[in-house]
């Protein structure tokens, strides 16, 4: 199964945030969303899908802990690194995505094809796929 097949079931929106805007902001825009996790996208880049990083529930629980109060009102680009972008693609297997998200110790990838985001998926995700795989696979022998 590739990541694509994923996305075709999500909704096509993905959540973002801009790197200038503050912790307070990706919290709400979270909760709002019932997500736990945002790209950040470029301020300089006003046009096209540039994902510069992803900023979670990890990192607000981060900026409270080391920041107290004032910790949000920190900028998400304070608290994500944007050296090196994990990302997938559409094509990748889930079984590849699953070696990434676990060898860089993360639980949410964006998804992007010819350098334009397209999604993001989470090991939530890749999970459920694996366990409707099996469910299917039990009811054909089961029959």
């Amino acid at each position: 199964m590739q990541v694509g097949d994923i996305l075709r079931k999500k909704t096509a929106r993905v959540a973002t945030v801009r790197m200038n805007e503050t912790v307070a902001i990706a919290a709400r825009l979270m909760r709002a969303s019932n997500i736990s996790a945002l790209v950040v996208k470029d301020v300089v880049r006003t046009e096209g899908n540039t994902a510069v990083g992803m900023f979670t529930e990890r990192d607000v629980v981060r900026a409270v802990a080391e920041h107290g109060a004032a910790g949000v009102s920190l900028k998400v680009s304070q608290l994500i690194s944007v050296q090196q972008l994990v990302s997938c693609s559409s094509t990748d297997t889930l079984e590849h995505v699953r070696h990434l998200m676990n060898k860089n110790h993360i639980r949410h990838l964006p998804v992007i094809d010819s350098y334009s985001l397209t999604g993001v998926i989470s090991i939530r995700d890749i999970s459920t796929a694996f366990d409707d795989e099996a469910m299917a696979t039990r009811s054909v022998s089961a029959a």
